[in-house]
């Protein structure tokens, strides 16, 4: 999945966050926790929670308007959709699908990609590869999360970690000068699948009544088993993507990491000697808002002026399968 030369390139991005804020007061209102107790163990000061009747499609629709405005493109230019997300609108179809008729868009391939809090970074390397090969020209790669509604607000250890939002990405063909998508490396390891997932209402765990009422329809996390993998993944993947690009950590202007946890952040950053300078947050007023926690973070971080045009930066991320990945790229 790396290469000398870019074959795709980003060319415009956007992101959403519903209205409505959920700081760590008000949760400390609803669970057993307090806003130090938030803070000290995450970093996180706020989230942002979608309105009632609000969908992962809708907040979906809006980042791809911005994507597709600031690419200088249509809807009807798009060659293909891929969304990252485990909470799509229905258990079928795709998410991908409803969001192509809200963009008035006809026949071109859409689809859903399930990896979690990696799923942009797979719908990126995904999307890179159709272009690299020719078979594609314009490919919108989006990351969107409702995760407020398949949350235990019973449980403080996954409560208060996840916000909602969306962002997103158009890839089209690189230019000559240099910039795209420098080299991307995706991984999954199963062993730890019971350690962050939802119980019940697949296949194997039909929802029930019962279910219901013990919360199997909710996210399920071991805090402990994810942060320590996280760390060392996230580090080693971070390291790949450099080697298969041909770079070196002290090449990369910034780093757009998975906002899960600050404590995690600053461990990789450690392991790979990049300053914390150099790192692109917000999860003190969004949270973690998995598969759309990178592209919000890169859309804020462009449009503020902060990543540049030339600029090398590293993304990382790490969620449920446990799913990881990393991609280098050259705006």
């Amino acid at each position: 999945m790396g290469t000398e030369r870019p074959g795709s390139q980003i060319l415009g991005t956007g992101a959403y966050a519903p209205e409505r804020v959920l700081t760590n007061h008000d949760l400390a209102r609803m669970v057993d926790t307090s806003d130090e107790w938030i803070r000290e163990r995450t970093g996180i000061n706020e989230r942002r929670i979608a309105k009632d009747g609000e969908t992962a499609s809708d907040m979906a629709l809006q980042a791809s308007r911005r994507a597709l405005e600031a690419a200088g493109i249509t809807a009807q230019d798009l060659d293909m959709i891929i969304v990252g997300t485990v909470t799509g609108d229905l258990p079928m179809p795709a998410c991908a699908a409803i969001l192509q008729r809200k963009l008035g868009v006809t026949t071109i391939p859409s689809f859903d990609v399930s990896a979690a809090c990696a799923g942009f970074i797979y719908g990126l390397s995904i999307g890179d590869q159709f272009i690299r090969t020719g078979a594609l020209k314009r490919v919108l790669v989006v990351g969107v999360e409702l995760l407020s509604r398949v949350l235990n607000w019973k449980d403080r250890v996954t409560c208060v970690l996840f916000g909602d939002g969306a962002g997103a990405a158009v890839l089209g063909p690189a230019s000559d000068d240099g910039r795209g998508v420098l080299s991307t490396r995706l991984y999954t390891d199963s062993a730890l699948v019971d350690s962050l997932c939802i119980r019940a209402g697949g296949s194997q765990e039909p929802l029930t009544a019962e279910g219901l009422s013990e919360q199997r329809d909710k996210v399920f996390m071991v805090g402990s088993d994810i942060f320590k993998i996280a760390v060392k993944n996230l580090t080693s993947a971070s390291k790949a993507a450099l080697e298969a690009g041909g770079l070196r950590a002290s090449d990369v202007k910034w780093v757009v990491p998975h906002q899960a946890n600050m404590r995690i952040i600053t461990q990789v950053a450690m392991r790979l000697d990049i300053p914390m300078d150099r790192y692109v947050l917000n999860i003190d007023r969004y949270g973690n808002t998995s598969s759309a926690s990178i592209p919000i973070a890169l859309d804020e971080a462009i449009r503020d002026g902060r990543i540049q045009r030339g600029d090398t930066v590293l993304m990382c991320a790490l969620g449920a399968g446990i799913s990881w990945g990393s991609a280098l790229i050259r705006v």
